[in-house]
């Protein structure tokens, strides 16, 4: 992980994956300094998320993708884009959603947890099937959040029961999308030696 974070870029793709990361930096400092410091929280929550594809050592596209929609889902909360523009609530947690459980999946797998990707042998039915049940636990997790937000810090957070179901639905659906794209498409930039030797090939690589 340490030798992904710290290989210099190469691509176009992955120049704006960095260049992506450092708006996000700067938009934590900018938010800091000229928002109210709830701003500058939910900001900042984006930031391991922008670092996590490139120590993980994922494709440029998909960094790319991951760090755009993060973001976007970050100031989206700060600029009440959510209240003000119909159905972009429901968008964004089936979108950043699925993209954080895409990532979460392949964090177990470097921790030896379980095989969801065709990097390391997945059947591809598996991540079809834990990658939705990841996603809902990530909805649950950030419901969870807001409402704590929303009862100690400000009265301003929207938290409704339908809100609430909503968004864990629409970040199931994202989950799936997740799965599918995890059972057809290899997101590790190159070959891992913690992801080599976490876990061995399921079913001896091959795919039924």
């Amino acid at each position: 992980m340490k030798e992904d974070f710290l290989r210099p870029p190469r691509t176009a793709a992955e120049w704006a994956a960095d260049g992506l990361r450092v708006v996000g930096v700067l938009a934590v400092i900018a938010a800091a300094v000229w928002l109210k410091p709830t701003d500058a929280g939910i900001a900042a929550l984006a930031l391991p998320a922008l670092m996590l594809p490139r120590m993980l050592g994922l494709r440029a596209w998909f960094d790319v993708v991951a760090c755009a929609t993060v973001l976007v889902a970050a100031w989206s909360n700060v600029f009440d884009l959510y209240r003000t523009i119909t159905g972009w609530d429901l968008l964004l947690h089936g979108v950043c959603t699925g993209v954080l459980a895409v990532i979460a999946a392949v964090v177990l797998e470097r921790c030896g947890v379980v095989a969801l990707t065709l990097d390391t042998g997945a059947r591809p039915r598996t991540p079809l099937v834990l990658l939705p049940l990841i996603a809902l636990a990530i909805s649950a997790v950030w419901e969870m959040i807001e409402w704590l937000g929303w009862a100690f810090l400000s009265d301003e957070i929207f938290v409704t029961y339908q809100d609430t179901i909503g968004d864990m639905v629409f970040g199931g659906l994202g989950g799936i999308l997740a799965g599918v794209l995890l059972a057809r498409v290899r997101l590790a930039r190159r070959p891992s030696p913690e992801t080599a030797g976490a876990l061995p090939a399921t079913n001896g690589g091959s795919h039924p």
